[in-house]
């Protein structure tokens, strides 16, 4: 357990507040306050070269408006050139030095281990009462805010409430601030943790209220600060009911993002089968959220596109995704169009059109957009579709910032008359997107031609046909879909080469494995490919991270037991070296399960050489164990059988209850293939486990057997008397492999008897 001392001595180290984190993979950045608290920043301590509220070399915050809380237009967009006059701020006044000594006393007895837990709340709420009337002071102090950290942690629901609510009217002002925001943040926290008990939940809606009514009467500054929009967040969702640090409402990875999209997640759209944590506050959430809307039309304008308020405002929608009649409420506003008496089909008025376009090319309002087409229903969604991009999909899908929302409009298409729209538009453009480095967008379309069973086979073609010259083989299509950042940086592409040593194109990677996800007949080309491929250029394929995983998508794909066979015998010989990467170890276990058992034998032969650094690696112990490299070490023979059985039980399921494309054909001999339908994948997975499951079983029982027998013959020579010839026959018996062999076998076929017995009762029970 963690001390207080500790724990507060973590508290002050220096921690790097706003950091540009990459916003997509494709590329895109945005500096937004990050939500860690230690590894991710939740910086207090300006550097020279810092953005922060008390950086020595700039009096501006990140946002673009200055410390003393009035507005200052950035220059990046032609939108953000009004703004309404900001309330004056708050002159912070010196603590006094009684209070100081106070405080410091407080952290000394924390960090000495003096308090017992049961006294820690009394001796929180105590120290928070001295804090009454100049909770301001105290939170934006630079050191005391850790101490009120600490004690807001550890007091009780009256004290923590009595707190907020005395500081209700200076809340957004302690939120901006760089020290005050963790205060805020804690105290927030504090709450979600306190909601675990129902007797509090009214006392905690009354403290919020004040709070929201305090925030709702000037919106914009808290929204457009660093410090302020992450608080606000975290209020929003507090009042929605979900974890404050939850990354899908916060702010969601890229990673998570594009695998959503390239149908690579299992995840709902956000909002969607959530289990909350506590609960929430409904009412609060849309008071909230109808508060930020009411601001004055030249406000809005610039809330669209500043980076934090635009975080905020997507932060709301995920909260309300499924709630249609408030979505069709506030998502027109989100689109300019303040009309009156909102009805279907009249969302969106015309004239505001080419203004969103140009909006979206903003980087902020992009980001926003991509929200919106994830959540609006399904009636708006067809209006945007229809209104707003029919007319600039392409022009939108080559800019830097539109080709994010067109990547979004893509992956959400509800239906294949629309993806018939979108493919007339963007199929014949697949070379021009991959020329401008617009590759996401192809992505997007592929996952989309696989969600929605339409255009697979043009997809797949023009794919083909956009990485290779007129006329030209597709024995080097996945070689160039792997380097497509070097493959259309050559000028004579003719001449193009191997780029030996480069690091392979994220998205082209993630392309291809969503390639693999098609029906086999379609992606021949691809298939003959990688299986074509040089040994040398499989291997260092497959010591990439993307590249690993692009082979193990070829191996999950349907194609055929002998066309993964050839790609796998390419790897022989370096799969121990494969083993002791992170990434690649994971492609050494999809590659013994696609093998027959020879290749089998050839993987684990292998790693029997590494078989004494491999438990140094991270993932090379759960290898050893699952490709049982110790029992093809002492046992080969049984290792086989085993390996054997598994394979036979395989054949035995598809030949019950597979499809006819999952069946093994004869041509893959035996031992081929095990996973030749996509649309059983999970399904395969499942059995594989439930399959090894019982053999792993019946052989523990097995071996259990095999120790009773052992022992009764020890005892039977014990009560004998340690001495005669018939002992010493047994004892020699017991110690003969072949006898050890043969019982193993009789005593599996009895442990397996035993289990179908005991599950015909489970069924007749």
């Amino acid at each position: 357990m963690v001390s207080v001392g500790s724990k507060a001595l973590a508290l002050r180290r220096d921690r790097n507040c706003c950091n540009l984190v990459e916003d997509n993979l494709m590329g895109r950045e945005d500096k937004s306050y990050n939500q860690g608290r230690k590894k991710k920043g939740m910086s207090r301590k300006a550097k020279n070269d810092s953005f922060g509220f008390d950086a020595d070399n700039s009096n501006k915050s990140v946002s673009g408006r200055a410390t003393d809380g009035t507005a200052k237009p950035k220059k990046s967009s032609k939108y953000q050139n009004t703004f309404s006059e900001p309330q004056p701020s708050i002159v912070r006044k010196q603590v006094d030095p009684e209070t100081t000594k106070y405080f410091s006393e407080i952290v000394n007895l924390f960090e000495s281990d003096g308090v017992d837990l049961e006294e820690r709340p009394v001796i929180c709420g105590n120290a928070l009462e001295e804090a009454r009337g100049k909770e301001f002071e105290l939170a934006t102090d630079y050191y005391i805010s850790h101490t009120l950290q600490i004690l807001l942690e550890g007091c009780n629901v009256d004290h923590l409430c009595d707190f907020l609510r005395g500081c209700a009217k200076v809340f957004p002002l302690i939120s901006m601030d760089r020290s005050g925001s963790h205060v805020a943040e804690t105290a927030l926290k504090s709450l979600a943790m306190h909601l675990q008990d129902d007797e509090a939940y009214f006392v905690i809606e009354e403290t919020l209220t004040n709070i929201c009514k305090v925030i709702v009467a000037s919106p914009v500054d808290m929204m457009c600060n660093c410090y302020g929009s992450h608080v606000f967040r975290s209020l929003l969702c507090l009042c929605g009911g979900v974890p404050l640090d939850s990354p899908v409402f916060h702010r969601a990875k890229p990673s998570m993002i594009l695998a959503e999209r390239l149908n690579l997640s299992t995840s709902s759209a956000p909002g969607n089968n959530l289990s909350h944590h506590h609960q929430g506050f409904p009412g609060l959430l849309k008071f909230l959220v109808s508060g930020m809307l009411k601001c004055s039309e030249e406000d809005v304008k610039y809330l669209l596109v500043d980076q934090y308020s635009s975080l905020v405002f997507q932060t709301a929608l995920k909260l309300l995704a499924g709630h249609d009649q408030q979505l069709l409420q506030i998502i027109p506003v989100l689109l300019d169009c303040r009309k009156e008496n909102l009805t279907e089909g009249n969302f969106i008025e015309m004239t505001a059109v080419s203004d969103i376009v140009e909006l979206m090319k903003e980087a902020a309002y992009s980001h926003l957009m991509e929200v919106i087409l994830a959540v609006s229903p399904e009636s708006l969604y067809d209006e945007m579709f229809t209104k707003i991009f029919r007319k600039s999909l392409f022009e939108l899908s080559s800019h830097q910032c539109g080709n994010f929302v067109v990547q979004a409009l893509v992956s959400h298409a509800r239906d294949q008359e629309q993806m018939e729209f979108i493919w007339e538009k963007l199929g014949p453009k697949f070379r021009d997107l991959l020329e401008m480095g617009k590759s996401g967008v192809i992505a997007s379309l592929i996952a989309t031609s696989q969600r929605l069973h339409t255009h697979e086979h043009e997809v797949c073609k023009a794919l083909a046909d956009a990485v290779c010259l007129p006329n030209e083989s597709p024995r080097s299509v996945v070689d160039r879909i792997l380097f497509l950042e070097s493959y259309f940086a050559c000028v004579e592409k003719s001449n193009w080469k191997w780029p030996s040593g480069a690091k392979i194109h994220v998205m082209g990677s993630l392309i291809l494995q969503a390639v693999f996800k098609f029906h086999n007949q379609l992606i021949q080309p691809y298939i003959m490919s990688l299986t074509s491929m040089e040994v040398d250029h499989v291997l260092e394929v497959a010591k990439d991270v993307g590249g690993a995983r692009t082979i193990e998508a070829f191996l999950d794909s349907d194609a055929s037991g002998k066309q993964k066979h050839r790609l796998i015998n390419k790897l022989r010989g370096h799969f121990g070296e494969l083993a002791m990467h992170s990434s690649s170890s994971f492609t050494v276990e999809k590659c013994f399960s696609a093998s027959n058992l020879s290749l089998r034998e050839a993987i684990a032969s292998d790693l029997l050489s590494v078989q004494s650094e491999l438990p140094k690696t991270k993932q090379g112990p759960y290898l050893l164990r699952k490709l049982d490299i110790d029992g093809y070490a002492n046992w080969p023979d049984q290792w086989r059988s085993r390996q054997a059985s598994k394979q036979s039980t395989y054949k035995e399921f598809y030949a019950a209850f597979g499809s006819g494309e999952a069946k093994s054909s004869k041509s893959d001999s035996f031992l081929a293939d095990t996973s030749k339908s996509t649309s059983l994948a999970i399904g395969v997975k499942n059995v594989r486990k439930e399959i090894d499951h019982h053999l792993a079983s019946s052989e523990k029982y097995a071996k259990h057997a095999v120790v009773d027998d052992v022992m009764k013959v020890k005892n039977k020579k014990h009560k004998k008397g340690h001495g005669g010839a018939s002992d010493e026959k047994a004892t020699g018996s017991v110690n003969q492999k072949p006898f050890l062999s043969v019982d193993l076998k009789k005593n599996k076929r009895h442990g397996q008897e035993e289990q179908s017995k005991a599950s015909r009762k489970k069924l007749k029970v």
